[in-house]
């Protein structure tokens, strides 16, 4: 068995082995997998890993990641690589770690270099002892193992992808390399001319192997002797090493694309060029032709997809363009590459050109329609140069040749199918032209046919003897098959992230969540849930999250958000600040049948003297995550708002706590505005009075003028009550609260919503708002309506409390706050 983490001769390897991070610290980019917080990351430091598949392109630090697990595991570790391996291999490995099991207690862990190079057979040798716990498997792959390892071990593996290196992440390899005295050159003072740094990085393209391996050649080549292991080194310690950009370009001569003729990229790339044809933007379509032909695609493959899109997205609108495409086709057949590229981009620029029409998708939804009814064919369309005397075939046909304009309106589909639409031309290019004559002839032929219907029976209510359409009438308006529609578009304008992370579905995780999720709305009657959840899933969509996320969810004991954020983000980390060490008991106990990597981190927040949350306080939970090596990408608030004050208390935390979160965190807020809350004149105008009439309803609305004119004033003075200045509960809103946060710097972006809550009022509450000696509110309304008036709107709506089921309005502001990039 090899070992690919043999330390021994560490001197005499290449720079980019001796560079391999040895631990978490070390390890540069994959903030989405190994970031503070991140499920591989605690997974890691807790020596709780589970089997796992890391998928990535060439030197994304795949092979590194599993040193950094050999290095820190307890476990016991053995490594193969698929290409030097077989089945004899595979089963030395498994009796050792069967052994390790059985003598020592202790699992082992088994990383397999380019795992989807095994076939079926060695795969599926691995899975009784990765299904029993004995092995724990580490894949490493550059193909996507959903379609190259075996479907079984990927149901039993969290899947992580690796992306290229960004330029910071590869600057930061290279000044690591530059300044590390035992590993690399940090005995030496390496000078580059300016450009031919940034030169190394921009031509490895997110290979961090590759830019090592160009800075070794560069570095090493430059000096006329290079012994860094003699007695005396040379060059000398403390020389400078000066790598001008010609050195820099031939050390790394050629920018590698990334390009595989079978994998992930061959496949994502064409799409993309189809997709900029279809969208009709003719430079991208450049551009992804471009990436193929550069990494060396076959051009009669590009050819057969652009024959595909000729009629599958131009169609009828220009029925020239599968001439055009065809004839290119041909041309370049005939004269090869490299000139036969000025024909693929002329049947590329032609497509993305072209106006589009995918009318002929129509075929499509007859052939589904096919698949769900097996009907006869008319017997007027049938063969009658057979049996038309024994059977009558053909019999009532109309030769359209024998009448004007050759057409003729006759019945052609079947006749249980008769009005079905398959085809209706776009109004794009060719078929504007033809739309209305197909249109027209359609209404026709259905006029005819319908003359000809007899029903079986007449319609018993049908006043005038007319019968209804058939039920297929409703088919009239279908430009495309439902099929169609229902599989390519969905009504969302948010750019998705790709998922980066995969875990196989565990159906006790889901129970439990489901549990602890449905538990706080048993509590609560229907529509005061439907609320709740419409502000949960606004906050949710506003949030974007990934799978990797992590998430902070203040008072996180109401359950609302704290269990559906957690569902959504199985490999990233979600935490909660309860208010009372009760609350978070609760919580944690609803989630104890989950496993301990999956549990939500809950903490009571911090007691403050203010009704609000304080700066301090603030700084205090993040600083308590941060020791724990958590880092959030998203914060949630709910009401997290008393005056101005507060908010401007919290705007000035986040400002002072930058560096307690991650680079491009966004905090989503649903705030109540109380200035925009119910006013109970409108509520008794709309909802008491309404349907009320009597002999002296003469005022507006049919309402009796003595309530009329009470609600009036009673509205003036609500309106001079909830915009007072002075009072500090309403002298805020949402501008003023965006405002606190965007003179830190922040970008803040809101919406607001007004749901309707089903509500009973009582009695006490009625009488608690309308008493002018204890409420404000009341005060204010007494002074400008006069008690007697006063009264009278009050005994109205205790009256109606008894029956009614009110609908009260609440404005909900909802913001997110993030940093302007």
């Amino acid at each position: 068995m090899a070992d690919l983490f043999d330390s021994s001769k560490a001197e005499k390897q290449p720079l980019a082995a001796r560079m391999r991070p040895r631990n978490l610290d070390e390890y540069i980019g994959q903030d989405h997998i190994v970031g503070k917080g991140r499920l591989l990351r605690r997974a890691i430091a807790a020596d709780q890993l589970s089997s796992v598949i890391f998928y990535g392109p060439p030197g994304t630090g795949k092979t590194t990641l599993a040193r950094v697990i050999a290095n820190h595991t307890k476990s016991n570790f053995i490594t193969l690589n698929a290409v030097l391996t077989g089945v004899a291999d595979i089963r030395a490995a498994i009796k050792t770690a069967d052994d390790f099991f059985k003598l020592y207690n202790r699992r082992t862990i088994l990383f397999v270099d380019e795992v989807h190079r095994w076939n079926k057979a060695q795969q599926d040798a691995l899975l009784p002892w990765v299904e029993n716990g004995t092995i724990i498997l580490i894949g490493a792959t550059t193909e996507n193992p959903f379609f190259e390892v075996n479907k079984a071990l990927v149901s039993r593996s969290r899947v992580f992808q690796l992306k290229a290196l960004t330029k910071e992440d590869l600057m930061k390899a290279a000044r690591m390399a530059l300044s590390d005295v035992e590993r690399g050159y940090g005995h030496w003072k390496v000078e580059f001319e300016k450009g031919a740094l940034e030169h190394l990085v921009d031509t490895a393209n997110g290979d961090a192997r590759s830019l090592l391996n160009a800075l070794e050649l560069a570095v090493e080549t430059t000096p006329e002797k290079w012994n860094p292991e003699a007695r005396i080194p040379e060059p000398a310690w403390g020389s400078t090493i000066y790598i001008s950009k010609e050195t820099a370009e031939e050390s790394i001569q050629k920018k590698v694309v990334l390009y595989d003729r079978d994998g992930d990229y061959h496949y994502d790339i064409i799409s993309a060029f189809i997709k900029s044809l279809r969208g009709r933007d003719p430079d991208a379509a450049m551009y992804w032709l471009a990436r193929m032909i550069r990494a060396g695609e076959d051009p009669h493959f590009i050819f057969r997809r652009m024959l595909i899109s000729a009629c599958e997205d131009t169609g009828l609108a220009d029925p020239y363009a599968l001439g055009v495409v065809t004839s290119c086709a041909d041309a370049f057949d005939r004269v090869g590459l490299p000139e036969g590229r000025y024909h693929l981009a002329h049947a590329a620029l032609y497509l993305a050109t072209a106006p589009k029409s995918n009318s002929s998708m129509a075929f499509f939804d007859a052939l589904s329609s096919v698949e769900k009814e097996d009907v006869e064919v008319p017997n007027h369309l049938r063969d009658s140069s057979r049996d038309a005397e024994g059977f009558g075939h053909g019999d009532g046909y109309l030769y359209p040749h024998a009448y004007r304009d050759h057409w003729v309106a006759q019945q052609y589909l079947p006749t249980e199918l008769v009005g079905r639409v398959f085809y209706t031309p776009s109004t794009q290019g060719y078929e504007a032209k033809i739309r209305d004559d197909v249109l027209s002839r359609r209404e026709m032929q259905i006029s005819s046919i319908l003359e000809n219907i007899s029903p079986e029976k007449p319609e018993t209510d049908a006043s005038c003897g007319m019968h209804p359409l058939p039920h297929f009438a409703n088919d009239f308006s279908n430009p495309i098959g439902e099929w169609w529609i229902n599989r390519n578009f969905s009504q969302n304008n948010t750019v998705k992230s790709e998922n980066l992370t995969f875990t196989p579905k565990d159906e006790r995780k889901e129970s439990a969540l489901d549990r602890a999720d449905k538990s706080w709305r048993s509590r609560l009657d229907s529509n005061r849930a439907e609320v709740l959840l419409s502000i949960r899933d606004a906050m949710i969509n506003l949030a974007r999250l990934t799978r990797h996320t992590r998430s902070l969810v203040w008072n996180a004991d109401d359950g609302l958000l704290l269990w559906d954020v957690s569902r959504k983000t199985p490999e990233g980390i979600t935490c909660g600040i309860c208010r009372s060490e009760k609350g978070k008991e609760i919580m944690e106990q609803y989630g104890r049948t989950l496993d301990d990597l999956d549990r939500p981190i809950l903490s009571v927040r911090p007691q403050t003297s203010e009704n609000y949350l304080s700066s301090e306080g603030f700084k205090e939970v993040l600083n308590s995550f941060a020791e724990k090596e958590i880092l959030f990408d998203r914060i949630f608030f709910r009401d997290p708002f008393t005056s101005q004050d507060s908010a401007d208390v919290l705007a000035y935390a986040l400002n002072e706590t930058k560096s307690l979160v991650s680079s491009d965190f966004s905090v989503i807020i649903s705030q109540r505005i109380p200035s925009h809350g119910q006013r109970i004149s409108d509520l008794v105008r709309s909802q008491v009075l309404t349907g009320i009439g009597s002999k002296d309803s003469d005022g507006e609305n049919g309402f009796p003028k003595k309530f009329e004119y009470i609600l009036k004033k009673m509205e003036l003075a609500e309106n001079e009550f909830f915009s007072d200045k002075e009072n500090p509960l309403f002298n805020w809103n949402a501008d003023s609260i965006s405002e606190s946060f965007r003179k830190y710097g922040f970008e803040v972006k809101s919406a607001s919503k007004v749901v309707t809550e089903k509500r009973r009022i009582s009695e006490a509450e009625i009488n608690k708002w309308f008493d002018a000696k204890n409420s404000a509110y009341g005060t204010a309304l007494s002074a400008a309506v006069g008690n007697e008036d006063l009264e009278k709107i009050k005994n109205l709506l205790v009256t109606a409390s008894q029956k009614t089921l009110f609908n009260w309005n609440t404005e909900i502001e909802f913001i997110t706050v993030s940093v302007i990039e």
